[in-house]
């Protein structure tokens, strides 16, 4: 289902980062995300509600552009 914040996101299980883009161009890496944490994101029905409930706050992150 497309967001209306979230553009994309990309996860890399060897370093288990999430790396997400957002619409508004901002890229963070969301750093040690468990792989079921990630597959629970792909599959919610609201991608930006997932993040602000799960992601932001719990996991490290780095802001990489914006």
């Amino acid at each position: 289902m497309p967001s209306t914040v979230v553009s994309a996101m990309h996860y890399d299980p060897d370093s288990a980062t999430l790396r997400i883009i957002f619409r508004s161009g901002m890229v963070y890496d969301y750093m040690d995300v468990p792989p079921a944490v990630y597959d629970a994101m792909r599959n919610a029905g609201s991608k930006g509600k997932y993040l602000n409930r799960f992601i932001k706050g719990k996991y490290a992150f780095e802001k990489i552009k914006g």
